[in-house]
């Protein structure tokens, strides 16, 4: 049964979910300073990128491979997009992270008060605790960390000859597999799992999670809109594990 929520079209179906419930009361104050903040940070890259990213790519394509300028240049472009995108959508959950911590427990809540009401003994044990934001901003920054060692390796790949004609494709899936750890984190916090089992849960749905991940970063990608993605995605991460644990349970 775990086949029903490893595919795209349930990611898809969560992340539409999360769209809609960013109107529901009790999220909305966990919304205002995430998308004050995406706003600022997404502001500053796209400012960045219409100045240097012609500067950029001239300097990473060498000369004697000027005459493929057409064919390399939206290689490249491809290739900085996500690396931007996906360093400053890092930035923007470091400084979001205790907002987004509130927000995936709240949402949480909201889920397990949807349900039938559990016995006394069993409602107590599925409290939601709503995590402090010192406690949100050391785990944001142990993801951070641990995604920057793939992105230093995969800049060196992106240097070397002939290699570099596989950076795109290599950037994009760690774009989508980043994107999808990075969400993902928040709701497995609420299940006070460990780092190296937050990895664990997040590939034994490695082709849902790819999705998700894929469908977020090129929402990120689009102006405006990348404003409501993160805080949804969040949401929609949420709602992602609590079907899995679900699952689990049926099947267990």
């Amino acid at each position: 049964m775990i086949n029903k929520v490893n595919n795209p079209v349930f990611a898809l179906h969560c992340l539409i979910k999360g769209l809609m419930w960013l109107g529901k009361q009790p999220l909305r104050k966990f919304l205002i300073m995430p998308i004050l903040i995406n706003f600022v940070i997404y502001a500053i890259a796209l400012g960045l990128g219409i100045f240097y990213i012609n500067d950029v790519i001239a300097y990473l394509i060498p000369e004697k491979l000027h005459w493929l300028l057409w064919l390399l240049w939206p290689l490249y472009f491809f290739c900085i997009a996500i690396i931007g995108f996906f360093s400053f959508t890092m930035l923007a959950n470091l400084i979001a992270s205790p907002f987004y911590g509130k927000l995936s427990a709240r949402t949480l809540k909201i889920i397990k008060q949807n349900q039938p009401s559990p016995e006394p003994q069993e409602n107590a044990a599925n409290a939601v605790a709503e995590p402090t934001w010192l406690h949100a901003m050391l785990v944001e920054l142990r993801r951070i960390r641990y995604l920057l060692k793939w992105m230093v390796l995969l800049g060196i790949i992106s240097m070397i000859p002939g290699l570099n004609m596989l950076a795109p494709l290599l950037w994009a899936i760690f774009g989508a597999w980043g994107c999808a750890f990075e969400f993902f984190g928040y709701a497995l916090e609420n299940k006070s799992l460990l780092f190296p089992e937050q990895k664990e849960f997040i590939a034994d749905v490695r082709f849902g999670s790819l999705s998700f991940g894929g469908v977020v970063l090129l929402g990120l990608g689009l102006p405006f809109i990348n404003l409501l993605v993160a805080p949804a995605a969040v949401i929609a991460a949420t709602l992602y594990v609590y079907e899995i644990d679900e699952l689990a349970k049926v099947t267990n």
